[in-house]
């Protein structure tokens, strides 16, 4: 069911395990979708394997899982080698690695005959987006963080009309490294990744 959505804003939270990873995350309720919480690294079942989820009381639980060795040191799953998952269903991903512009290196998503486009604005703020088709004029939900440590926050401001899936995807990626979105992540995640690897191998 399409509904329109006021802005709604998720805290940060931080948890310690002992003898495992920290895990991190957002969570708070939207009027109209109930509660939402954000969680980032679920505990892998693979030492290489990252995992992101979203869950509530009116949205799809959505996973977003990248596997391999540039996981290593990671908190947040990156776009590299990813899987996303919406309920029970595959989210097929594209993106233009040598785009120049923002928009350019938007992230294209595919689900149920949807179509939409993530694209940041900065390294702070995106923007999801469902296109339009003869039924539906379509959705834009813009994420924005703001804040420093224990004190962030994000505020989700949809545009339009929602279902539940629109939001889930849109709370999931605030636990994703979204760095290869803009160049200038793009450039400093490839050396990161690179630095990483070269320490690794002297061991």
């Amino acid at each position: 069911m399409h509904t329109t959505s006021a802005p709604f804003t998720l805290d940060f939270w931080k948890q310690s395990n002992k003898g495992k990873r920290h895990q991190f995350g957002w969570q708070g309720t939207s009027q109209e979708f109930g509660d939402i919480r954000v969680t980032y690294p679920l505990t892998p079942s693979h030492p290489e394997m990252l995992i992101t989820e979203v869950r509530g009381g009116s949205i799809p639980t959505a996973t977003f899982e990248a596997r391999g060795i540039h996981t290593s040191g990671m908190v947040m799953p990156s776009l590299n080698r990813a899987t996303l998952r919406l309920g029970d269903a595959h989210v097929h991903m594209t993106r233009n690695r040598l785009g120049v512009t923002h928009q350019g290196r938007s992230l294209f998503l595919k689900h149920a005959g949807d179509t939409y486009r993530l694209a940041a604005n900065n390294h702070r703020e995106y923007v999801l987006s469902r296109a339009a088709d003869d039924e539906d004029p379509g959705v834009t939900i813009t994420v924005r963080e703001t804040g420093r440590g224990s004190r962030k926050k994000l505020t989700l401001s949809v545009a339009k009309r929602a279902v539940g899936a629109d939001i889930a995807l849109a709370a999931l990626f605030a636990g994703v490294d979204r760095a290869t979105l803009t160049r200038r992540g793009a450039v400093r995640a490839g050396i990161a990744r690179v630095t990483h690897l070269s320490v690794e191998s002297q061991y």
